[in-house]
């Protein structure tokens, strides 16, 4: 029993990174119908913003805190000067765009901090302590209850606030938007900021657990994305609950399943992909479109 409650928090803790990042790209496509690719490589970009803070002596909470800010303004310039041609125009021409965003900003933490690894302090803790018989992670906990209070925090957004019914007006259809008076393209522009902060907090979170380089979240932005298709695209809840099944999923899979284990566990949430796809392609929380004729 104990090695399952330490299995099942580990995968939530896990699952809530894929969360952050499955939020972020969410955020992007409800205001844009874009999926942002390069979200993941935005996230490591503000984890060394952050650690460049750490190096002048910013103490680790402020230093997140600035660099979330930033990252907000990141987000909302890169769909400024970058995305916003291209929101309206060929999908497969956006897709390219995030893609080549994604080299691009990886190649730049490269070639501004070099691809060795470096050490990034957690907000938490390194101590276990015992539940239910478990040994459980501090860190775990804490990466779990983040995660939860910046999604309690965006569902009232979005539900309670003019800005968050605006953001969803907008990602409904721009164009009655517009003629309603609101203003679309600030709109985008925080729609990106917000999804960038968002990724902010996914890197700061990744960072300690597995060292800091240009290439820390992509096995994590396959993993996001996973929990985008399984989640559905149109519901931020859904993918919240997909990223902790694939997490917790992947984990029991490695210890339960013997002829699965370590090596295998990866192809775990692309097996439930498969058969979440064949009986509902919208995905398990995702809205079928109808299109009227």
């Amino acid at each position: 029993m104990g090695t399952f409650i330490q299995l099942l928090i580990d995968g939530l803790s896990t699952g809530s990174i894929y969360a952050a990042l499955a939020l972020a790209i969410v955020l992007v496509h409800q205001a844009t119908g874009m999926v942002n690719f390069a979200q993941g490589a935005m996230a490591v970009l503000s984890g060394y913003i952050a650690f460049t803070f750490l190096g002048f002596g910013v103490p680790l909470i402020l230093a997140i805190l600035i660099t979330i800010v930033i990252s907000f303004f990141v987000g909302a310039i890169v769909e400024r000067l970058l995305i916003r041609k291209f929101e309206q125009g060929n999908p497969d021409t956006a897709v390219v765009v995030t893609i080549g965003l994604l080299t691009l900003i990886t190649g730049i933490c490269a070639w501004l901090w070099s691809y060795n690894n470096q050490l990034f302090p957690s907000l938490f803790p390194n101590q276990t302590i015992s539940l239910l018989g478990a040994s459980v992670s501090v860190r775990s906990l804490g990466t779990i209850i983040v995660i939860l209070a910046i999604m309690g925090l965006l569902q009232l957004m979005f539900v309670g606030t003019k800005l968050g019914l605006a953001l969803r007006a907008v990602s409904i259809n721009q164009q009655s938007a517009a003629f309603a008076g609101m203003p679309v393209g600030r709109l985008l522009m925080v729609g990106w900021g917000l999804a960038a902060a968002l990724g902010a907090v996914a890197g700061v979170l990744v960072a300690p657990q597995l060292t800091l380089t240009p290439g820390m979240m992509d096995t994590a932005l396959v993993y996001a994305l996973a929990a985008v298709i399984l989640g559905g695209l149109t519901s931020p809840i859904g993918v919240v609950v997909a990223a902790a099944l694939i997490g917790v999923l992947e984990n029991l899979a490695a210890v339960y399943v013997p002829f699965i284990g370590h090596d295998l566990k990866v192809a775990v949430p692309f097996i439930l992909i498969f058969v979440v796809l064949v009986v509902r392609p919208q995905g398990l929380f995702g809205r079928k479109t109808v299109v009227r004729v």
